[in-house]
Formats: C-alpha cells, sequence, structure tokens
C-alpha cells in the first residue's frame, strides 16, 4: 500500500471504507508530516486535536455503519475561514488573537460531512497578494525547487499555504478562496489543481472579506476528482448570505467524464498577450491538443475588453477592501494600540498602522481614493461598466462554445522576493485569472507541464455561470492525457 500521506481525498475516503486503515492511522499520519513540513510555513496554526476527534468519531462510524461523505478524510483550512474556537487571524497581525464562536458555513458542512482540520493555513494578509510573502506570520516557501538550485520560491497566493501543504502532502486537500485569482495561480505553481466555483455556489458566511462581489471560496486538491468531491461538500445555499444562490448541488464526482465528443473548446485570441513565454504558447497548444484528443472541437473566439480587466479589477477589488476593512478600528474586536493621551482618531490611526501591512495599506489607499467624492465617477462607475462590458464578452463567446481554455498564469513560480518590490509586476501574475472572477465564473486549473526549469505550469479551463461539471470534465480531460506525474523532490 502506498503511504497515507501519498493518497487524496478519494484513496483515503475509499481505503478507510475498505478497512485498509483506520481514521486514526489517517490523523495520525497527516499530523506527523505537518510537523515535519513546519520549514515550509505553511501553517498558521496546527490542529491536531480536531483531526484526531473527526477520526475517532469516523472509526466509530464505521464500525456502527453510520459514516458521512468525508469520514476519514482530514483537511487544511486557509486562515480566512472562522473556525469556531480555533484562531482566525487572515495571516493579519490586526486578528492575531481572535478565537470565532461561531463556524463559517463551508467549515460548518465540511465537519458535518466528517472531515477533520489538521490546521489553519498560511495566506497572503487579508487574501492581497500573489505570493504569499504579506503574511504578518511569514512566507510561506514552497515545496518546489528549480532544478539544480535551493532558492525558495512563492508557492503562489493568496492561498499559498494550501498550495504548499498540499504539494508537499502535508494534506490530502485544502480549502482556498478566490478574487482573481487566488486559488488558481497557487494551484498552477504547486503542480495541484483549483477550481473557483461560480460566484455565490459556495457561502461566504464567516469568511473574512477581501473584496465581497469577488470573493468565493472554493477546492484545492491532488487532482479533478478530489477537487469534485471537496467542492460538492462545500457548496450549497445558505439564508446567511444574500449572494448565496439558491439552487441544487449537482453530483460532481459521478458526472465526471472525460469524454468530450460534441463539446466546443474556445481559444480567446486576446489571451495571447505581447511578450508570453514561448513555454506557455506551447503548454497551451498541449492544452488544445488534450482536448482535441478528447472529441471537442477547438474554435477561436474574442473577448475584446479582455485588456481593460486587470486595470478594472485593481479599481473594484480595493474599493470593496477599504469599505470592508474599515472595521478594524480597534473598538470591537482585534487590536487595539492605544498611546498614551491618545483620543479616538488617534487609537483608529495607531491600530491601523500596526494592524496592516503594507499591501494592505496599499490597497485601502487606492480604494478610498477611488471611493472619494472627486474620483468616483471618473474611476469606480466606469470601472463597474467595464466590469459589465467584460461579462458580456463572455455570454457571447459562451453562445459558441461550452468552455474556454488559456494558461492559468504567465509565468512558472519565481522567486521569494523577485517581485515584492515592484507592485505592478506582482499584479500581473493575475492578468490571466482576473476576467473569469470579474464575471463570476466557475474556472479550474490544472497541472500541464513543467518548464525547462522543472517547475509546474497550470492550464485554465473558464466554464458558464453554474456549468462546473463542464469545467471538471475538461478539467480531467487535459489530466488524463497530460499524464502530469511530477512532485517536488523532498528537502524539508
Amino acid at each position: 500500500m502506498a503511504d497515507i500521506t501519498d493518497l487524496g481525498i478519494a484513496g483515503l475516503r475509499d481505503g478507510f471504507r475498505a478497512g485498509e486503515f483506520s481514521a486514526r492511522e489517517v490523523a495520525d499520519a497527516f499530523n506527523g508530516a505537518v510537523a515535519a513540513g513546519r520549514v515550509l510555513n505553511a501553517f498558521i496554526a496546527e490542529t491536531p486535536d480536531h483531526a484526531i476527534a473527526a477520526a475517532e468519531v469516523a472509526d466509530r462510524a464505521r464500525a456502527s455503519g453510520e459514516l458521512r461523505p468525508l469520514s476519514g478524510v482530514p483537511l487544511g483550512i486557509k486562515d480566512l475561514f472562522c473556525t469556531a474556537g480555533y484562531q482566525t487571524t487572515a495571516a493579519s497581525h490586526m486578528l492575531e488573537g481572535f478565537v470565532p464562536q461561531y463556524e463559517s458555513t463551508v467549515t460548518a458542512q465540511l465537519f458535518a460531512a466528517g472531515a477533520g482540520m489538521l490546521g489553519k493555513l498560511n495566506m497572503d494578509q487579508f487574501a492581497m497578494g500573489s505570493s504569499n510573502e504579506t503574511s504578518a506570520f511569514g512566507n510561506v516557501i514552497s515545496p518546489w525547487r528549480v532544478a539544480g538550485g535551493n532558492a525558495p520560491l512563492a508557492p503562489g497566493g493568496s492561498s499559498g499555504g494550501s498550495s504548499a501543504a498540499i504539494s508537499a502532502r502535508l494534506v490530502p486537500a485544502a480549502t482556498g478562496t478566490d478574487t482573481g485569482g487566488s486559488i488558481r495561480q497557487p494551484a498552477a505553481f504547486t503542480g495541484i489543481s483549483g477550481i473557483k466555483p461560480t460566484y455565490g455556489r459556495c457561502s461566504r458566511f464567516g469568511i473574512v472579506a477581501f473584496a465581497s462581489s469577488l470573493d468565493q471560496a472554493g477546492a484545492m486538491a491532488h487532482d479533478v476528482r478530489d477537487c469534485a468531491i471537496l467542492l460538492e461538500a462545500m457548496s450549497g445555499f445558505d439564508p446567511k448570505d444574500s449572494t448565496s444562490l439558491d439552487v441544487s448541488v449537482p453530483k460532481w464526482e459521478s458526472g465526471l467524464s472525460s469524454d468530450l465528443k460534441g463539446k466546443k473548446i474556445g481559444i480567446p485570441r486576446e489571451y495571447r498577450v505581447d511578450g508570453m513565454p514561448a513555454e506557455i504558447d506551447a503548454l497551451w497548444q498541449k492544452g488544445i491538443d488534450c482536448l482535441r484528443d478528447a472529441g471537442a472541437e477547438i474554435v477561436e473566439v474574442s473577448l475584446p475588453h479582455t485588456h481593460h480587466a486587470l486595470a478594472t479589477y485593481y479599481i473594484i477589488a480595493p474599493a470593496e477592501a477599504s469599505s470592508n476593512l474599515a472595521r478594524y478600528d480597534g473598538v470591537r474586536y482585534g487590536l487595539r494600540e492605544l498611546p498614551d493621551g491618545a483620543n479616538l482618531q488617534d487609537m483608529y490611526a495607531a491600530t491601523r498602522a500596526a494592524g496592516f501591512g503594507a499591501e494592505v495599506k496599499r490597497r485601502i489607499l487606492i480604494g478610498t481614493y477611488v471611493l472619494s467624492a472627486g474620483f468616483y465617477d471618473a474611476y469606480y462607475n466606469k470601472a463597474q461598466k467595464v466590469r459589465a462590458l467584460i461579462a458580456r464578452d463572455f455570454e457571447d463567446a459562451f453562445r459558441q462554445v461550452d468552455v474556454l481554455l488559456t494558461p492559468t498564469a504567465p509565468s512558472a513560480a519565481f522567486a521569494l522576493g523577485e517581485k515584492s518590490a515592484d507592485p505592478l509586476e506582482m499584479y500581473l501574475n493575475d492578468v490571466f485569472t482576473v476576467p473569469a472572477s470579474m464575471a463570476g465564473l466557475p474556472a479550474m486549473s490544472v497541472p500541464g507541464g513543467l518548464d525547462s526549469r522543472g517547475l509546474p505550469l497550470g492550464l485554465q479551463i473558464i466554464g458558464r455561470p453554474l456549468d462546473e461539471q463542464g469545467v471538471l470534465n475538461a478539467g480531467l480531460a487535459i489530466e488524463e492525457r497530460a499524464g502530469f506525474t511530477a512532485r517536488p523532490e523532498k528537502w524539508w
């Protein structure tokens, strides 16, 4: 039998049910892996007690024949999800020490499905970043290395702790959140799969907000099947979230099929950006060939407003962040800095200066600027109009095709510190992922191959609203044909 920590959700679920191992053995194995992998800094808090308690419940349930969908499966939870009785920080000093008295809807559903929690995963502070270098708890280090080198690499962001922990086999799967690519880009950087569902599929209740019209929880795992299993358990209508969609949750795992006969795959010409590395272009062609081999017809389409998407995103997302983060004032909860002789305004200023990192402050300032009286119409209103045009482009494209195929990121993982001095260069990491977020569409990254330095590269599939099945099926077709089996060599 393979090492328990090499197994994903399906392997653990099925092996546990078949009696190949106990849930307690699974929990102990992964708790040991988490402890052994601390050099990666993927966790802000470890919760071995939670994983063990869930495992003991699962073992009793197997004996009584009352198993639940995720019985015997421990997970990593991104530290943006509130977990009752366990610290939730959003990787910020502002919320350090905050222990929620309530559970996010997503984690409540996962725990009700039988899953245990191995710990709270590190991330970019308040989900703002593309490299996991903005965390108040230090950088997450990718388990990957350039062939023949030992420079620490970025695991992507903001869900970098999730991607690193899965790739390093510290967890079998994890929750992530995606605002402009924060599931898909780190998945591409670390050679795993990750899916952002349609906006509203997963409840946002109990998730620390960044940009409320964009934030969406999703699944990150070793492969497409595991993503389908996890997303199915996470999704569903929640009356506590006004943006939650009151629609049934399909059986995505049982609906998986890599036969794409009769399907049309769109290739957006605007994604062929100037200066695209030859390796990314070759990867894209490999993805096209995989989907054609699966029986699909390839159709070139146009998304004419794509080149406005990144600028539009970096107006709308900071504006919403400026509004959402105003609640952190030192009065009700979280950090409070109260200098001697300070008045209320002094306390606000001191608390926010100490509690927010540089990138969070940058985005708050941008957002406050574009929402100010003199610039609201010139920036924010105009950005909302362009967002509508971007969504209309996708609507037009989906009249011709079933899903779209693009690269996930413009490059493989870069070294920690390589782009942190230039915010604009860092923001360009989101150039391929942002448009789908702006339109609220389901989108997934699957590994497609390695670059010349031996680092993973990802392919992105974008689908119609609520067509996660189509996205997963196209992802499965690529997964089966690309034959990606690479994993990082263990150095930690």
